[in-house]
């Protein structure tokens, strides 16, 4: 299936164009406009701002109004939709097979449309996807992590979602790209726009792997305030939201409290108690965030039921399989020069007979040696590397 088929959908050719339209007239995530949205829907909405009159959204300030009217007057969607196919994207609306259904979740704040560039499916990527996302200025522990998270998230089948910001997000993708995994960059410019520039050629190798989005139409520039509107369809894209390493005020906690909000996982990577870096991940984890340390531990929260990560545990050592009777007396022998079996049975706190029976078998299995009378750690059992051997 094509982009453009996967775009049809049951969508009215003059619903997609007013929406194209009116993503150069509102700022992604206006709940306000969201409602008058929700409640003429996308060409009665243009229609009343291209119409005139002094009521065409009564509460609505007059200068919001006002602008939108300006910006509707100069809007033209159908070159827009044309320049983004020459370019071989296309823009999904609400109703598109393509749309991904988790990001109605917004309610108000709901995309008006989304521009994407790629050959991928967008909704199939979205019901198994995961964001990792961080600082810009990251450090090279919180680079390494995020690369080494993406790049087995994407081997265990999962799609890498980030902003393709300078840092964690860059990591994030070229971990998943190195992999040969799927990855999928949300912009907060236009996608014909690749921001920041820096990334032009990494932009470019994601929209021919995996996929780049954006909520505003071709040439857009981004600004602040878009950043932190973008982040919104990160959270609601994906399954769950990794922060690596963010700061106390970082765009990459508003995209985690914005996953908690709508229901979805979020989780934190920790590191150095001393690191500001770090100080924003901290805080997550003392709210409601859950640690993680690797792909496994993600997948198990976000995954499906089963998908547990393998259990954690130090080294076996040879002691440790021992029985619990022989473990005891093993534990009496002292760790410097031969001690006599009456002694040990002593410090067990079990009979001369069942002590010197459990000392034989300690002796069998190379813990214990016997010296005359007594008995003394092997490096098995594990005697100090510097003890001598006692007298015989």
């Amino acid at each position: 299936m094509t982009g453009a088929e996967r775009a049809g959908g049951a969508v009215a050719p003059d619903e997609r164009l007013a929406r194209a339209a009116l993503t150069r007239v509102l700022e992604p995530g206006d709940e306000h406009a969201g409602r008058w949205l929700r409640s003429y829907g996308a060409v009665g909405f243009l229609e009343r701002l291209l119409g005139g009159g002094e009521d065409v959204c009564p509460g609505t300030g007059g200068k919001r109004v006002e602008g939108w009217r300006r910006r509707a007057a100069g809007a033209e969607p159908a070159r827009d939709l044309d320049a983004v196919r020459r370019d071989g994207g296309r823009f999904l609306v609400p109703g598109d097979l393509e749309w991904p259904r988790q990001l109605d979740d917004l309610g108000d704040a709901r995309p008006v449309g989304l521009w994407v560039r790629g050959p991928a499916d967008l909704r199939t990527w979205a019901l198994r996807s995961v964001a990792l996302v961080g600082a810009r200025a990251c450090t090279p522990y919180g680079a390494h992590i995020a690369a080494d998270l993406a790049t087995g998230l994407a081997r265990r089948g999962w799609v890498v979602v980030s902003g393709a910001a300078y840092g964690i997000d860059g990591a994030a993708h070229r971990g998943a790209l190195a992999a040969g995994g799927a990855t999928v960059a949300v912009l907060a410019c236009g996608i014909d726009t690749p921001y920041p520039r820096g990334h032009a050629q990494l932009i470019g190798r994601i929209a021919e792997q995996g996929l780049v989005l954006g909520e505003l139409p071709p040439e857009s520039h981004p600004t602040p305030a878009r950043f932190i509107l973008r982040n919104r369809v990160i959270a609601a894209l994906t399954r769950g939201t990794v922060v690596v390493e963010a700061r106390h005020r970082s765009g990459s906690l508003a995209t985690a409290r914005t996953a908690a909000r709508l229901g979805r996982h979020t989780m934190a990577v920790p590191g150095p108690a001393t690191s500001a870096l770090s100080a924003g991940a901290h805080e997550l984890l003392r709210g409601d965030a859950t640690l993680v340390t690797d792909a496994d531990e993600i997948v198990e929260l976000v995954g499906d039921m089963g998908e547990l990560a393998p259990a954690r545990r130090g080294p076996v050592l040879p002691r440790d399989l021992l029985a619990p009777a022989a473990a005891h007396v093993l534990e009496a022998v002292p760790a410097r020069g031969p001690t006599p079996t009456t002694e040990i049975a002593r410090r067990a706190g079990t009979g001369p007979d069942e002590t010197l029976a459990r000392l034989y078998e300690l002796h069998s299995l190379g813990f214990v040696e016997r010296y005359g009378i007594g008995w003394q750690l092997t490096n098995n059992g594990t005697r100090p590397s510097n003890a001598r051997r006692g007298d015989t």
